[in-house]
């Protein structure tokens, strides 16, 4: 679908689903490469403005532009409404990018301790994802942001995204596994 909005129009879609659904969180326009992202920290939704164009032009069936923000703004909303949660990882969270920094990038795909920790980091951002889809569930729902289909592709597409980076790196961990599961059962 080759539908083209002007900066303002897409800032103007994403604040006014956040008042239809009675929020108060802040948009802030950022370059990340992320197509929208909440961070619940300093409360606030940020969306990259050039990706999430082309991160809509990606999904599986086309959709317009306007649907596709308004989708991912609940999803991200649906974040805001789990914030203490978030606040209450950050101290894991910290550790973990920490250990990344540390750890010598040939070691890593070798080292057991680390592809755990890298496991732990995936399904905690994938519990969070759920949940956060689960909120925006509620909140369509609610508000009828968009037609359910709608949410359902933006929503297994997003997900996908996430299981995807999780199976590449199970992959690896079962692989330190497997062995010491053989030899436990000699």
């Amino acid at each position: 679908m080759k539908e083209r909005m002007t900066e303002l129009q897409i800032v103007a879609v994403i604040e006014s689903t956040i008042r239809d659904v009675l929020m108060d969180v802040e948009l802030k326009q950022e370059i990340t490469g992320v197509n929208m992202m909440y961070d619940f920290i300093k409360d606030e939704v940020i969306v990259d403005i050039a990706r999430v164009q082309k991160a809509c032009q990606e999904l599986p069936e086309p959709m317009p532009l306007e649907t596709y923000l308004r989708v991912l703004t609940i999803h991200e909303l649906g974040h805001a409404m789990d914030r203490q949660a978030l606040l209450d990882s950050l101290d894991r969270a910290k550790e973990i990018i920490l250990m990344k920094k540390q750890a010598a990038a040939e070691k890593r795909p070798t080292d057991l301790p680390f592809i755990t920790m890298v496991i732990e980091e995936h399904e905690t951002d994938i519990a969070f994802e759920e949940t956060a889809w689960a909120n925006a569930e509620i909140l369509n729902s609610f508000f009828e942001v968009v037609a359910g289909d709608s949410f359902e592709i933006v929503k297994a597409h997003s997900l996908s995204t996430y299981r995807a980076a999780y199976e590449v790196d199970l992959e690896i961990y079962n692989g330190f596994i497997r062995p010491q599961e053989e030899l436990l059962s000699i």
